[in-house]
């Protein structure tokens, strides 16, 4: 009986840990991100032992919206604007995924780091990514809202935490 727990015991250990991190620009997702590779992680010392973190940055899509521009007329954004705009998303996305890959460089945690740029509803599609990486855990950071702002706007971790088909954990950030 004491051997085949053993075995259960070393094959637990050798399947590394499999995080999905929601980030946007937010203090409160980079937070997140930052408490789960300071206690998910481990400084392990073989690849073998190395935990994978999947980030998420969900952008909102950029619709051709109309402008009023006063009694019965409307202004169209042109595709010119809406080149602009996606390549300004882009950027931001870019600069984001930086500063992240910055960010576990400077932790020296054993993990291995892969991206997903993804656009649409962040609430859907973080649960949408969640079904397809099939994540040990899902970390997401909250903003802190209260119960009068997070009916009115919506709460994206709340939203993953009743939807989410994996664990999901919410982290809060100091109070300052």
């Amino acid at each position: 009986m004491e051997q085949a727990g053993a075995k259960g015991s070393e094959q637990a250990q050798e399947k590394a840990l499999k995080v999905m991190v929601a980030v946007d620009e937010s203090e409160g997702s980079l937070y997140a991100l930052s408490w789960g590779l300071d206690n998910l992680f481990s400084k392990a010392s073989s690849m073998a032992e190395w935990g994978e973190a999947v980030v998420v940055h969900v952008q909102q899509p950029f619709q051709n919206y109309v402008f009023p521009a006063g009694p019965g007329t409307a202004v169209y954004a042109t595709s010119a604007v809406m080149e602009s705009v996606k390549k300004a998303q882009q950027k931001n996305a870019e600069a984001l995924l930086a500063k992240i890959a910055h960010l576990c460089s400077e932790k020296h945690v054993s993990v291995r780091l892969k991206s997903m740029v993804l656009e649409g509803d962040p609430k859907e599609m973080i649960c949408q990514a969640a079904e397809q990486v099939h994540p040990d855990l899902l970390l997401i950071g909250s903003r802190g809202l209260g119960k009068i702002k997070r009916a009115f706007l919506g709460s994206v971790s709340d939203y993953c935490a009743h939807h989410a088909k994996c664990p999901v954990l919410i982290v809060k950030p100091p109070h300052k």
